[in-house]
């Protein structure tokens, strides 16, 4: 368990370092001015933007995955032993699913800032 938890952070980091190289050459021309330096600095803040939002979206999801799994576990052998159970114990699962959108949310408000 552990290291597939290590592999998809691994995962999440290159994610995040492939948008932040993407947004980083665009963000800097072929050709650069004085004025234009101050832009290849804003598209250094715009490459820690997108791993900034990778690591939110990835670690989110990796945390839901994970409780997901647990709680899961959980209530199926809690409905197991008594039916009337599973009203109560699904949306727990529901809660813990809703790690996952938040993280895209703060990574959505990170984007758009």
């Amino acid at each position: 368990m552990r290291k597939i938890f290590v592999l998809l952070i691994m995962i999440g980091f290159c994610g995040g370092a492939f948008f932040a190289q993407e947004a980083a050459t665009e963000a800097v021309p072929a050709e650069e001015t004085v004025a234009e330096v101050s832009a290849s600095e804003n598209g250094a803040a715009s490459a820690l933007k997108y791993l900034a939002a990778g690591l939110a979206v990835g670690l989110a999801c990796i945390a839901g995955g994970m409780a997901v799994a647990r709680i899961g576990a959980a209530a199926m052998g809690a409905m197991a032993e008594n039916a009337e159970l599973s009203g109560k114990a699904l949306p727990f699962v529901g809660l813990a699913e809703g790690i996952c959108l938040w993280g895209f949310l703060v990574a959505l408000f990170i984007i758009l800032n």
